[in-house]
């Protein structure tokens, strides 16, 4: 019996011993395996097989999740490449957040966006502009087109990228235009018949108005009328999104204004402005009153106005019934009083006059006496008249002590005072995206893509000819991606409709470009009321 008792003892001790290695065996495997696959790592990044995510989404790298400098280059063709080398090297895209390198926006994307302009910029501009948005959220863009733009070489490559609408202005377009029921109203006639910049505000004004049925025929939620020189700028959403910014709307706001900034170049050989410049004048509505007349005549810089062009900003309006442009800058509509909210971070960034060529080629599309009498005639703002003036006068040498003297920073004490005082800011976000495109090859492919398009239809069939032909289909849509005119009928029905009923808001004047409050009014500049 005592024998018996005393091995009991003895094997619940090795019981115990045995577990307990167990136990410390397995709390060893534990602490090794993580241990392993970090130095597994560590292994992998230093050889070159692993890229820390730290370190390529940084500053100093200007990359963005999904997307990869190190892809192999695509052939350039030689026929097309200044345009290739100007628009960045060919890589493969890799965007791995979006469906493909084409951004071809499903259904599902609510709100769904789209942005409509009057152009005759290059592609060294437009493709920038258009794959920078559609980063942001912008699904669909009416893009009206004449002169450089409506180039064959040109069109094609628009006319190839997914969601892009190229409307030509047509002898067809110009006779439906001058129908528009905008003819018989008031709110635009003051700028009827005028030369320059009143000519093209009535053209952008018959533009917008054609756009607002194309988008509802597209399915849009939302419409902005922007120029090619500006970029939209949707900080206040965690995700540096248009649409997300939009989706978070109240359902009852017709109307959101975005207040824009003013590019400030420090150099005079500026060649790629969405790439180069990020240092912007900050618009009145989004600075206190006593730092923006503070600090007023240091911002001016002996130029007519704070800003050197506009100040009232642009806007977006929700695609509903009886919508109607009210100029470039803003929208109404024939049954009501929009209800309009203005944003307090987010912007519109406009690069104006950031290239010393910008004095030569608005001098080149206008055809005005270099005269203070006349200059009146053919442009609203001040600033404009006396870059004119200058441009069409002076020698080239004293065009760019002109330009340096009154646009370009170069006064680096004054800039970083107004750095501080909250007057200038700098903004990285489009420069980075759109570099990181750049790099991403995806304007080079899209040009490539258009170019191996239309040399496989060549020879498929000579006989298809390829024109600025705006001949409808049975459906009213036009054939191919090139747009002429728009479904007749409902253009004119959404006219008919509205005019059935006693029109109150029709007399309200277009919303021109307006320049910012001086120190001669304490309070903002004119602004259209609802």
């Amino acid at each position: 019996m005592a024998g018996q008792y005393s091995l009991r003892p003895n094997s619940s001790s090795n019981s115990s011993s045995s577990s307990h290695i167990l136990a410390s065996r397995l709390l060893f495997i534990l602490t090794l395996l993580p241990l392993t696959l970090a130095c597994f790592a560590f292994l992998l990044q230093w050889r070159g097989g692993l890229n820390d995510p730290v370190t390529r989404w940084s500053p100093d790298q200007h990359e963005f999740p999904g997307m990869s400098s190190t892809a192999p280059s695509i052939p350039s063709h030689s026929s097309r490449s200044d345009c290739v080398d100007l628009l960045g090297r060919s890589h493969s895209p890799a965007f791995s957040y979006y469906r493909d390198w084409k951004f071809d926006y499903g259904t599902d994307l609510k709100p769904k966006i789209c942005i409509t302009t009057s152009t005759s910029a290059g592609l060294e501009q437009t493709l920038p502009w258009i794959f920078f948005h559609k980063v942001i959220g912008v699904s669909n863009f009416f893009l009206f087109v004449e002169g450089k733009a409506a180039s064959p070489n040109i069109s094609k490559v628009l006319e190839s990228i997914p969601g892009v609408s190229v409307i030509y202005r047509t002898k067809e377009l110009e006779e439906q235009q001058a129908r528009s029921r905008i003819w018989n109203e008031t709110w635009l006639s003051s700028f009827f018949y005028k030369p320059c910049n009143h000519e093209l505000f009535v053209k952008q004004s018959l533009n917008m108005e054609m756009a607002i049925v194309m988008a509802r025929n597209a399915g849009m939620d939302w419409i902005i009328h922007l120029d090619t020189d500006e970029l939209m700028h949707p900080v206040g959403t965690r995700e540096y999104s248009l649409r997300q910014l939009l989706a978070d709307v109240p359902a009852n706001v017709d109307m959101v204004i975005f207040p824009n900034y003013e590019s400030s170049v420090e150099r005079d050989d500026v060649k790629e402005p969405f790439s180069e410049v990020s240092m912007f004048k900050k618009n009145y509505d989004h600075l206190p009153k006593d730092v923006y007349f503070g600090t007023y005549k240091d911002a001016v810089r002996g130029n007519p106005n704070y800003f050197l062009t506009y100040g009232n900003g642009k806007s977006a309006a929700r695609i509903q019934d009886h919508l109607r442009p009210n100029g470039a800058h803003r929208w109404h509509n024939y049954m009501k009083n929009p209800n309009e909210i203005k944003l307090e971070e987010a912007a519109v960034l406009h690069y104006t006059y950031t290239k010393f060529t910008d004095l030569t080629s608005r001098r080149d599309r206008c055809g005005c006496k270099p005269t203070k009498d006349d200059v009146k005639r053919c442009f609203m703002l001040d600033f404009d008249r006396a870059a004119f003036i200058i441009a069409s006068t002076a020698t080239e040498e004293e065009m760019l002590a002109w330009y340096r003297e009154r646009v370009v920073w170069t006064d680096k004490a004054l800039t970083l005072k107004l750095l501080r005082k909250g007057i200038l800011t700098r903004i990285y976000a489009p420069m980075i995206i759109i570099q990181g495109l750049r790099n991403s090859g995806i304007f080079s492919s899209v040009i490539s893509s258009a170019v191996h398009h239309k040399l496989a239809k060549d020879q498929v069939s000579s006989s298809v000819k390829i024109s600025n032909s705006s001949r409808p289909t049975e459906s009213g849509v036009i054939s191919s991606r090139k747009v002429g005119i728009i479904n007749r009928g409902d253009f004119q029905a959404t006219a008919r409709r509205v005019l059935e009923i006693l029109d109150d808001h029709s007399d309200l004047s277009a919303t021109p470009p307006l320049s910012p409050p001086s120190l001669n009014d304490d309070l903002p500049a004119p602004t259209h009321e609802y």
